[in-house]
């Protein structure tokens, strides 16, 4: 037991006090009585109790129990360390002692539990699988792992590790944890490696030419000599490989390249052993804006050659003609044109995940971007409610729903067990954005089977869209797959309901037991159903789906990507409920829009049909239809530029206007419209050492910059931007390794692009055990670097204890002597001495008085008289 006080300058009030009172009890000394004197010491001990309690005193109450948490470093640097780890700690567990509590938790990115803290800990538990292996943030589990243990208790943190941190600073965080009843112990673990081939660094030039000989540079370095090969690739096509000899150490190589490609250009080494430790640290990517004319790209929804392309000739601005299946994946590949058409492009042919991407370099990057119309665009072409309708300037909805034919669409969804993960979550999704495009007067019916059809919404007009969409997205898997029950079971519902227009989709990816399809199928085409199949992946039975589509007048999609599902039930809805296509010949009224006017001056030419959309607001709609829906509509998305137009470039709609002399001058003037304002200010981007990228401003405004970070799937990232001075910014942002490209724009909107790349993970890096971490963390925390396991449980320094604080104690025994004090003055030192006896009456006797000092100033009066 050990006392304590928090605050002893506090005692420093004693000195006046007992002054104060020695300098009482010497003037008043001779008249004092033995009452007196035990009234003073009773005030002197209730004073001191009094200050004693203001210096917030405490006794320390020793435990103990002590603890132990074990720390795994389950980093990629330490993979393949986990059995020698455990060993270790399966041998210290053995010297454990009674009152002692023990714990196993495992750390990366993040700390897990592998076992509670507990004395009852004797073996080591089966690691759990750890997940994001590429980092190493000691200093969060060493801050997570105090939160777990008793801070009151002796503790002592052992360290697994090689002490190779690549997140947070571990030293920053021990340093407060002076005073603690806290050590840290290390024990180095390290991967011996026998050889490993990495790339250490690769650099091209960070502005180019289109034709310019540009040199790539690669650095390897080799734990040995041997041979290998090395790949260069420029936007993910092989341009180079070249056989290497290696040496041990370093070894530089050189690429001379003239670039073809323009805009942001991603260029990739990898390099190719035959016997490499680490994988991972084998590839690297570095971007080059390669600047030339304006670049455009032409998604061709025909079979034929591309009608844009031809009406723009061959000697107007520089463009590549795509078939929708071929667009890319990656947001580089689209970084490298200034503007985009889809023209006539069906949804489900590109995909969800695609025009994310495509939102993403329109809204961050500038890109222009255009829609063009024909049977398979805008509604007709499944856009709804997708990335693409969010940065039109037109809804797919349109006005006069009044005169829509009346439907009734029953969905017919696999749920069998096949169908588990993102095909089921996809197709529900796709069943519920079908229900949104419904009117409150449609009729709806869902049928979910596996091996039995379940009615989850029963055949009826829709009376809740909010219901029916929850109700659709609570689906889940179940078990096997019998399509023809379930299909008769949609066609029963459907049969005897009269609306003008009867619809079944079904959804599977599997076969199909026997039925007679034949007969069900056209007795429901003479009660007027239609019937289209969606076969989702390649164990589905497409022959037999095509056949059903074809016998019940639908529509076929045979399914690879998953994400063009919501596509395809949102252009067969889309297809059946709504009259898209406005086939009346008419003359479009032309507005006041810049860059137009002059087009039109001698006159509008005849238009034969367009597809009705509804422009959102803030729209500028440039031409427009005699029933007031947008034909060409602009608006500006996010950084970019985006138009509609509703009508087609094939001349089967737009009627005179392809033969109209400026039919060319028209798509070029849209073109013009949509490209991005690039600035000319070169911003400096560069990744610092600790992982952040500063941005510098050459004209001092880096305060007024909008910046936006976004990665090849075109993910915008979280940014933390810190102004540092007025030329330089620094963005913090969260990335992975690869490619990551900045978006800079200043206050008049002016575009700067520019691309990084993010090497791969210091936890990669052949390193060796971090020594000077390990001694620094033991030396501060007084703990040890161990070897042997039994030296775990060694014993404490320092021991656990328990503050209980004595200053209300302190206080009440203040208060009890002042109260003491108060009786003895008020009825004398005789009141706590008497008995307590029962009173006798007593002859009265004559009491003199005693004397008071009045009655004795008195006499002595007399006697000098």
């Amino acid at each position: 037991m050990d006392l304590r006080i928090d605050t002893p300058l506090v005692l420093l009030l004693l000195l006046p006090l007992f002054l104060y009172f020695g300098w009482t009890y010497f003037r008043e000394r001779q008249r004092l009585k033995k009452s007196h004197i035990v009234v003073l010491a009773i005030r002197i001990v209730a004073i001191c109790c009094l200050v004693l309690a203001l210096a917030g005193p405490y006794l320390l109450l020793p435990i103990k129990e002590e603890q132990i948490v074990y720390l795994l470093d389950r980093s990629a640097s330490m993979n393949g360390t986990e059995d020698e780890m455990a060993q270790f700690i399966q041998e210290s567990l053995q010297s454990k002692k009674e009152p002692q509590l023990a714990g196993i938790y495992s750390f990366s990115s993040t700390l897990q539990t592998e076992a509670i803290l507990s004395k009852e800990l004797k073996d080591v538990p089966k690691l759990t699988e750890i997940k994001a292996t590429d980092q190493t943030n000691i200093e969060q589990s060493l801050q997570l792992a105090t939160g777990i243990v008793d801070p009151k208790k002796a503790t002592r943190l052992v360290l697994l590790t090689d002490g190779n941190e690549t997140k947070g600073d571990a030293l920053e965080f021990v340093s407060r944890l002076k005073g603690a009843n806290i050590s840290v112990d290390v024990v180095p673990f390290s991967l011996p490696v026998v050889h490993d081939v990495s790339l250490k660094s690769f650099v091209s030039p960070q502005v180019a030419y289109v034709g310019e000989q540009q040199q790539l540079v690669t650095e390897i370095h080799a734990t040995a000599a041997g041979q290998g090969e090395l790949l260069l690739y420029e936007n993910d096509e092989l341009i180079h490989r070249e056989a290497v000899e290696l040496t041990e150490g370093t070894n530089v190589f050189t690429y001379k390249h003239a670039a073809s490609a323009e805009g942001l250009v991603k260029y990739e080494a990898v390099i190719q052993v035959g016997q490499d430790a680490i994988f991972e640290n084998n590839k690297l990517t570095s971007v080059t804006m390669v600047q030339s004319e304006p670049h455009l790209l032409i998604v061709n929804g025909y079979e034929t050659a591309s009608p844009i392309a031809a009406a723009l000739g061959s000697q107007s601005i520089a463009y590549d003609v795509v078939d929708p299946k071929s667009l890319p994946n990656e947001l580089s590949s689209y970084l490298q044109y200034n503007a985009i058409i889809f023209d006539n492009v069906p949804g489900h042919l590109v995909g969800e995940a695609k025009m994310s991407v495509i939102e993403q370099a329109v809204k961050n990057f500038g890109v222009g971007f255009t829609m063009v119309g024909g049977e398979n665009s805008f509604g007709l072409g499944g856009y709804f409610k997708t990335p693409i309708e969010t940065l039109l300037p037109v809804e797919m909805e349109i006005k006069g729903k009044e005169q829509l034919p009346s439907l009734g669409l029953v969905i017919v969804l696999d749920r069998s067990g096949s169908m588990h993960g993102s095909k089921l979550e996809l197709a529900k999704e796709a069943a519920a954005r079908s229900v949104e495009m419904l009117r409150d007067e449609d009729t709806l019916g869902f049928i979910a089977f596996d091996d039995r059809p379940w009615e989850i919404i029963e055949t009826a007009p829709l009376k809740s869209k909010e219901e029916a969409v929850d109700t659709i997205l609570s689906v889940t898997p179940g078990g096997g797959t019998e399509i023809y029950s379930s299909l008769a079971k949609a066609y029963e519902n459907l049969a005897d309901l009269k609306l003008q227009r009867k619809h079944i989709i079904l959804l599977t990816d599997g076969q199909s037991q026997s039925g007679n399809y034949e007969d069900l199928i056209a007795e429901g085409k003479e009660n007027g159903i239609t019937l289209s199949t969606v076969a989702i992946g390649q164990d589905a039975d497409a022959n037999l789906l095509e056949a059903l589509s074809d016998m019940g007048s639908g529509r076929f999609y045979d399914v690879i990507d998953e994400q063009t599902i919501p596509s395809i039930l949102s252009r067969e809805t889309a297809m059946i409920s709504r009259t898209y296509i406005e086939d009346n010949p008419f003359y479009p009224a032309i507005y006041n829009a810049a860059g137009w006017n002059s087009l039109f001056a001698n006159g509008v030419p005849q238009m034969n049909a367009y597809i009705g959309t509804t422009a959102k607001q803030g729209t500028t709609v440039i031409a427009e239809s005699e029933k007031e829906d947008p034909v060409l509509a602009q608006w500006q998305y996010g950084l970019g530029k985006t138009f509609a137009f509703t009508s087609d470039s094939t001349g089967k709609w737009t009627g005179d206007w392809a033969r109209w002399q400026d039919w060319g001058t028209f798509w070029q003037t849209l073109i013009s419209q949509m490209l991005p304002s690039y600035n000319d200010v070169a911003y400096d981007v560069r990744l610092e050492a600790d992982g952040s990228f500063m941005i510098t401003d050459p004209t001092n405004e880096a305060a007024f910059l909008d910046i936006v970070a976004v990665n090849e799937a075109g993910e915008e990232l979280e940014t933390q931007l810190e102004t540092i001075s007025a030329s330089q910014v620094r963005a913090v942002v969260q990335a992975e390794p690869g490619l990551i490209f900045f978006r800079i724009a200043d206050e008049q909107q002016a575009i700067y692009q520019a691309g990084l790349s993010v090497p791969y993970s210091a936890e990669y890096e052949l390193l060796p055990v971090n020594e000077k971490l390990v001694e620094e963390l033991t030396n501060q925390t007084g703990g040890a670097v161990l070897k042997e396991p039994q030296d775990v449980f060694r014993d404490f320094t320092t021991k656990g204890a328990d503050r209980q604080n004595i200053a209300t104690w302190l206080l009440l025994a203040s208060m009890l002597l002042f109260f003491m004090d108060i009786t003895i003055r008020r009825f004398g030192w005789s009141f706590l001495t008497k008995t307590n006896k029962k009173e006798q009456p007593i002859e009265e006797k004559p009491v003199q008085a005693e004397d008071t000092n009045v009655a004795q100033l008195l006499k002595g009066m007399k006697k000098r008289s």
